[in-house]
């Protein structure tokens, strides 16, 4: 007897637009991988790359040692935030493969679209004070990998 997965995620159209989604993606077996600078640069800089094909905005990310957070924001009505989120798994998973890092990605990821913009920025504050209730820092501020495309996350 074959056992199918539950489908957890909206529909497609759920991603499409000006839509704000959090997501949270882990590496399988959540190995360790996002602790050196070269690496975390490179994922940093895919998914740069892949917001601009979207034509979308990182409100915030942070690189924690076994996952990633998310939030992305649709800028025009055409963008995917779905659509980003896959292809930068793909690209920065063909990354690891070709140079060495022994890490993968788990096979799907969380997400998460948010309603209003109270709950943005309840995302946001959870994204960047992950390291803190980790335990790897006492502040957020001096965790090194995370950034926002829109905001100077120092100034809030």
């Amino acid at each position: 007897m074959l056992i199918r997965e539950k489908k957890h995620r909206l529909p497609p159209e759920s991603y499409i637009g000006r839509v704000e989604a959090a997501f949270t993606a882990c590496t399988k077996d959540r190995l360790s991988v996002f602790v050196e600078a070269r690496l975390v640069g490179k994922c940093v800089e895919v998914l740069l790359q892949e917001c601009a094909k979207e034509q979308c905005d990182v409100l915030a990310y942070v690189f924690m040692p076994d996952h990633c957070h998310l939030l992305l924001r649709g800028k025009e009505d055409t963008s995917d935030v779905l659509r980003l989120m896959k292809r930068f798994k793909q690209r920065t998973g063909y990354f690891f493969s070709q140079n060495g890092v022994r890490a993968r990605w788990q096979k799907d990821f969380y997400d998460h679209i948010c309603r209003d913009e109270r709950e943005v920025q309840k995302q946001i504050r959870y994204i960047i004070e992950n390291p803190v209730r980790k335990g790897i820092v006492t502040h957020w501020k001096d965790y090194p990998f995370k950034g926002s495309t829109v905001f100077d996350l120092d100034e809030l």
